[in-house]
């Protein structure tokens, strides 16, 4: 057994050993309405596991990507084009883990395996545990994503769905996917249903493939080289998933810069997009889904007479397009959707517990924020939506 297959399995036998422990999921006109996530038994979503793997491995190549399920024409294009090998159908989309970006993938086990690594795609323990219903994960990724009873929430949203994790391993060489799940997930995490295709081409070269996709899909999906780094004239898309919110605020295509700001597709952004005055802040300018809920807590900051707490000169921005530390390893910041915003900065950097005013954060709260104080790598300026709420 080789070097990576033994660090593979070894992770996988750690993941196993707890993966039996898991446990339960963690209004008036002044008072919005609560909610809290959901656990689901994954008996709710198993599906027949997949059994003994079939080889060969397929190389990652080229991803195919649209914010709706692929139609029947993207499908016969991308099997038809020269130099495609082998294709594979998936559900594919993003939530948030405090501030981490995970993109993740709902798969038929029994094929999608042919497209990881290859010690991941021969242990028939981690495809078992996606076909019962878990989830597995990236190594990297555990300490930032995985929970209380070792469940993933998979969304910042207070309504978002939590998975329990089967297995830590290596996933899609190349690419973003940090976490899978099986195909009967997709329904219930309001996944846009078979939106993905990733393709091979084998021993030959994926660069006259792309190009021949690109011209023969034109906008009706984007395509990306699988790379290690993201290039900045291709077109990639933000499908965000996780409960209520991630529901409202829509999904765009956009570009990257080299600075690590991204251009938004302006249709999403004159769809989405607000310039609005509220309370304390005056001119701010938010994703409308938030625009509603942001005005609301302010008020109530006024008549709590906690205006001054809050400090119209150090407002740190809301629609702020970019990526988290202007780095496109890290993905997208979540003020990228416009359902952020960063208050009294100078006084609340990263890794402090903040001087912002505590009935302040709590009336933010009350109001479907969720505040960075609370994460394990404290951000006490930073308040993100994290359920819709009526506001009467």
């Amino acid at each position: 057994m080789g070097t990576t297959t033994r660090w593979c399995a070894l992770a996988l036998v750690g993941a196993l050993a707890v993966a039996g422990c898991g446990g339960a999921p963690a209004k008036s006109a002044a008072k919005p309405s609560s909610s809290t996530s959901t656990t689901s038994s994954g008996s709710e979503v198993a599906m027949p596991r997949p059994g003994k793997f079939d080889p060969p491995i397929q190389s990652p190549d080229i991803l195919i990507q649209s914010g709706e399920p692929l139609s029947k024409d993207v499908l016969t294009t991308a099997r038809s084009t020269k130099g495609v090998v082998a294709i594979e159908q998936f559900s594919m989309a993003t939530f948030y883990a405090e501030e981490n970006e995970i993109t993740y993938a709902a798969v038929d086990p029994a094929t999608f395996r042919t497209f990881t690594l290859g010690p991941t795609a021969a242990l028939n323990e981690v495809w078992d545990r996606v076909a019962d219903g878990e989830i597995a994960v990236r190594p990297d990724l555990q300490k930032s994503v995985v929970g209380a009873d070792d469940y993933v929430t998979m969304g910042n949203d207070d309504d978002a769905e939590k998975v329990h994790v089967g297995a830590f391993a290596p996933l899609v060489d190349r690419s973003k996917i940090g976490a899978i799940v099986n195909e009967r997930w997709a329904k219930k995490l309001h996944m846009p249903q078979g939106n993905a295709l990733v393709l091979s081409t084998g021993n030959g070269s994926p660069a006259p493939v792309l190009k021949a996709l690109r011209t023969a899909l034109g906008n009706r999906a984007t395509v990306t080289l699988l790379a290690p780094n993201i290039d900045p004239g291709a077109a990639q898309l933000a499908v965000l998933t996780g409960g209520s919110v991630s529901r409202a605020v829509g999904s765009f295509t956009y570009t990257a810069n080299k600075n690590g700001s991204v251009n938004p597709d302006p249709r999403w952004v004159n769809a989405y997009i607000r310039t609005e005055q509220v309370p304390i802040l005056g001119t701010v300018r938010c994703n409308k889904a938030m625009l509603i809920q942001l005005r609301a807590a302010l008020t109530d900051v006024v008549r709590a007479g906690l205006a001054k707490a809050i400090h119209k000169n150090e407002y740190g921005g809301c629609y702020v397009p970019r990526f988290i530390a202007s780095d496109p390893s890290r993905g997208l910041s979540f003020h990228t959707f416009g359902t952020a915003i960063d208050l009294n900065v100078p006084g609340n950097l990263r890794g402090v517990p903040g001087d912002i005013n505590r009935t302040v954060v709590k009336i933010f709260k009350r109001w479907g924020f969720n505040w960075g104080g609370d994460w394990n790598y404290t951000d006490p300026m930073h308040f993100e939506l994290a359920r819709i709420v009526a506001v009467r």
